[in-house]
């Protein structure tokens, strides 16, 4: 059940970072609101992932999701560019989170 928390508080990351881009500077309300928001969540789910989950694991886990998910909606939902490095990039993200998914005990 941990991951499926930690999956859910990764993806609140992502949501939380896209509303961050479309508070632009936090002058938008609505979009600020949802940013705190899905913080406040994202933090919550990620301790209770903590419980039994290691640290390194668990954040790693959580930021690479954040990160991965961030930089696709980058790309598919603002238009920003899909060079190859970057792709190469989150693709190495991706291969990390396997990796401590497969290390972890729990």
């Amino acid at each position: 059940m941990a991951w499926v928390i930690l999956f859910i508080a990764g993806i609140l990351e992502i949501v939380w970072a896209y509303a961050m881009k479309l508070s632009d500077g936090f002058s938008r309300p609505g979009p600020a609101a949802v940013t705190l928001g899905a913080m406040f969540l994202s933090f919550g789910l990620l301790a209770v992932a903590m419980k039994s989950l290691p640290l390194g694991t668990a954040y790693t886990v959580w930021t690479g999701i954040g990160a991965v998910g961030a930089f696709i909606v980058g790309i598919v939902v603002l238009g920003e560019a899909a060079t190859p490095m970057r792709v190469l990039a989150a693709l190495l993200i991706i291969s990390g989170l396997v990796l401590m998914k497969l290390s972890s005990p729990a």
